[in-house]
């Protein structure tokens, strides 16, 4: 996932490896692609080394030396295989640890059951607006075409479905 958004980042315009984080973290892209800034500079730095990527320029600023990395053409035929992989790739995620929890759910008291499930809610609420605040920064820097939109939906109702589920489960423990 990191080459693929940094090749397609990079496609814009010849970037470093921190104004790469700064655009996947103001449009809260780094979350929901779990591009971490660690795996940023490593992606350019193996990619440099693949030629898909190369140093455009170098830029001293105060006592730093920071590198501009731009797209090759090997990089620009990386990019396109990379895009067919991920657009026909599975995409469906299962929550796969709280179906495992779920399994053994009657190991736990009430108590506890409930209070995780109202933890797990608080997170997934957070992230849920947190997204929707990713969009109103992206908004504030780009026009949002179709496409954006119609993933920014999807991502709000992955949230939304699974905040619905836990509100479910939390509503048949309260009955017990």
């Amino acid at each position: 996932m990191a080459r693929l958004m940094v090749l397609g980042i990079l496609r814009t315009k010849p970037m470093s490896g921190y104004e790469i984080q700064q655009v996947l973290q103001v449009s809260q892209t780094d979350r929901w692609a779990g591009i971490l800034p660690g795996s940023i500079y490593h992606a350019l730095k193996k990619m440099e080394k693949e030629e898909l990527v190369e140093i455009d320029s170098m830029e001293q600023t105060g006592h730093r030396t920071k590198a501009i990395y731009k797209i090759t053409s090997k990089g620009e035929e990386e990019f396109v295989n990379l895009l067919k992989e991920s657009l026909s790739a599975p995409s469906v995620q299962l929550p796969t640890q709280l179906y495992t929890g779920l399994s053994f759910i009657a190991s736990l008291d009430k108590h506890a059951v409930l209070e995780a499930l109202h933890s797990q809610k608080q997170i997934i609420e957070k992230e849920l607006e947190q997204q929707k605040q990713g969009m109103r920064s992206k908004k504030q820097y780009i026009e949002i075409d179709e496409i954006t939109s119609l993933t920014f939906q999807s991502i709000f109702k992955q949230y939304e479905l699974q905040l619905e589920f836990l509100e479910s489960l939390i509503n048949v423990y309260e009955k017990k």
